[in-house]
């Protein structure tokens, strides 16, 4: 019986919220140890992590075969298969991402702003800590690591309640992250992964440990993100689907815009920075349509388009009212004809989850325009919508794009894990009657 199932066993009903309540005290006396580490001592630690992981390697690809194989017998998807599956060159990233994450300047004390008051009160906002992070995710072992990492280097314990679907890897790659704060002089247990995958824990966390969670990030699919959202008793960094958009304007290059468009669609169709509808300016569709859908067509992608699009060739299939609001996460695209760039917005707005939309064009002053109105976290000119994403941001890695008011928005990286609190100074200064 592998751990995972006798964790299961040991921890039905009742034993699963006393688990997890145990899980959340630990998580808080870590927290409170490293939101007062060095940097050095946490640059020492990723150092730790990095090497461990290479030299797990074996255990880690052996393990991550049996998460593939579960998950090809529960008849999981290609593109769900692609996000799960690691090998050498996916751990050489995950190993690269803690490098560059170990260069990154250190939040955790940085003084944000400091001003002196006319009574001479001397106020300073300073970055700290969230506390505990709780992390809910899906088949995406990288994520582990990811968040791991990141969550430590920014001063926060995490507890990590990973998929079924990719227990076995997760569970490698945190005994590599916990040796390696124990090598490091930092409590192991600010990096903890919940032992079983029952979704009573999920809840348990979703209700905050007893006030010992701060914050909860969802990494997945809407289902899951929309039950978090839902049933959250503490405050949520999430986006509830990524449905991307490219428009191609009437004043874009024809070779721009198709290897871009190609680019944001079939690189990995499986991930939320993925463009799951193209637009196109219908003033220049006699001279940009064409080449795109062939291109896309070319490349193995599915083309649902409106009638202007199924004219351009026989292949395409009839796109429906459902096809602007889907999120395919596979190689699949719906396409339309808008009136220019104000058609595009208009149709964003009333179909996309604020996550990213791109413009392709030669016009600075139309590229403005759609940088400017168009309300996504993420918003580009002239770039594939793949590059959103943490690591190609210059975070080193991030824990998800979140598309929410309040906190944070975009890749969710080391500076979105903090908050600040204000250091005020004075010399027996009162405050008047």
């Amino acid at each position: 019986m592998s751990e995972a199932a006798t964790a299961q066993r040991e921890t039905q009903g009742g034993d699963i919220a006393e688990l997890m309540a145990e899980m959340g005290r630990r998580a808080r006396a870590a927290a409170t140890l490293l939101a007062d580490a060095t940097t050095q001592a946490k640059n020492a630690a990723l150092d730790h992590m990095a090497a461990a992981i290479d030299a797990a390697r074996t255990e880690i690809l052996a393990a991550n075969e049996k998460d593939i194989a579960a998950a090809k017998a529960r008849g999981r998807p290609d593109a769900f298969i692609d996000r799960l599956a690691l090998n050498d060159d996916r751990i050489d990233g995950i190993i690269a991402s803690l490098g560059v994450i170990r260069e990154l300047t250190d939040p955790v004390g940085s003084v944000i702003d400091e001003w002196q008051r006319p009574n001479g009160l001397r106020i300073a906002r300073v970055r700290v800590p969230l506390g505990v992070v709780g992390i809910i995710y899906e088949a995406r072992p990288n994520v582990t690591a990811d968040a791991g990492v990141l969550c430590m280097k920014s001063g926060n314990a995490v507890i990590l309640r990973g998929g079924s679907d990719s227990i076995e890897s997760s569970r490698e790659l945190v005994k590599c992250l916990r040796g390696g704060l124990r090598q490091a002089g930092l409590p192991e247990d600010a990096i903890q992964m919940v032992p079983v995958t029952d979704r009573t824990a999920a809840g348990e966390m979703l209700r905050g440990l007893s006030g010992n969670i701060d914050v909860i990030v969802p990494r997945g699919g809407k289902s899951l993100v929309a039950r978090v959202q839902e049933e959250a008793r503490v405050p949520v960094f999430a986006h509830l689907e990524g449905l991307c958009h490219t428009y191609i304007d009437r004043d874009a290059d024809v070779d721009k815009a198709v290897k871009v468009t190609v680019n944001a669609k079939m690189r990995r169709p499986g991930i939320c920075g993925a463009t799951e509808t193209a637009l196109v300016d219908a003033a220049a569709a006699d001279r940009l349509l064409k080449p795109v859908v062939e291109a896309l067509l070319h490349a193995g992608c599915e083309v649902r388009g409106d009638q202007a699009v199924q004219a351009v060739d026989a292949r395409v299939k009839p796109a429906t009212e459902e096809d602007w609001r889907t999120e395919y996460l596979a190689p699949i695209i719906s396409m339309k004809l808008v009136d220019g760039v104000q058609g595009a917005i208009e149709h964003i707005r009333r179909y996309g989850s604020q996550h990213t939309d791109a413009i392709i064009t030669e016009n600075a002053e139309t590229a403005q325009r759609f940088l400017k109105e168009v309300d996504s976290a993420i918003v580009m000119h002239n770039a594939s919508t793949q590059f959103a994403d943490g690591g190609e941001f210059g975070f080193g890695a991030e824990i998800g794009i979140a598309t929410g008011r309040i906190h944070a928005r975009g890749p969710v990286g080391l500076e979105q894990l903090t908050i600040f609190k204000y250091q005020v100074r004075g010399d027996g200064t009162t405050r008047p009657a």
